[in-house]
């Protein structure tokens, strides 16, 4: 059995992040969603806690079908980038194969030994987390860029939207 890794921030999880999972899975039998930076939150570019993410990704995976084949799994950040793939290792189940779109992350998990593949982008000047936070402090509407289980606990839930609004606020 071939698992992959799919590591990110997910600060929320997007459609664009969806489409990755249905691509990645289309070339492992399970993945590993790892949520990165856990110990951020409660910030504008972190605003969701690990746990937080975690549940966003699970509703939004079961709400396509797609949580029987990937487990999810939060790491804290180690900011020492020569000792990160241990550090993943070390907190992950056994994988073989990386898909990701940042270079440094590319570089590390080839270096180390792992076969690595870039994802396409999807749309990235729509679903872009950053973009997508911006919309929710401004108001605009941001329920199209997301599942709509994600939309649903971010507002209903958690009230991130206004997390995120009194944040902003907050830094001015």
């Amino acid at each position: 059995m071939l698992r992959g890794l799919y590591p990110g921030r997910f600060q929320p999880f997007h459609l664009g992040h969806l489409n990755v999972v249905k691509w990645a899975l289309d070339r492992v039998d399970e993945l590993v969603v790892l949520v990165g930076s856990a110990q951020e939150s409660h910030t504008l570019s972190n605003p969701f806690t690990a746990g937080e993410r975690i549940e966003m990704i699970r509703m939004g995976l079961k709400e396509y079908g797609l949580d029987e084949r990937t487990i999810v799994v939060p790491i804290s950040d180690v900011l020492m980038n020569s000792v990160w793939v241990y550090h993943v290792k070390i907190h992950v189940p056994k994988f073989g194969k990386v898909f990701a779109r940042n270079p440094l992350v590319l570089r590390l998990f080839k270096e180390a030994g792992y076969e690595v593949e870039m994802p396409p982008l999807y749309n990235r000047e729509k679903y872009n987390s950053t973009i997508i936070r911006k919309y929710i402090i401004v108001g605009e509407n941001w329920s199209e860029l997301v599942p709509k289980s994600v939309h649903r606990y971010i507002v209903e839930e958690i009230h991130g939207d206004e997390r995120l609004k009194d944040i902003a606020g907050s830094d001015k």
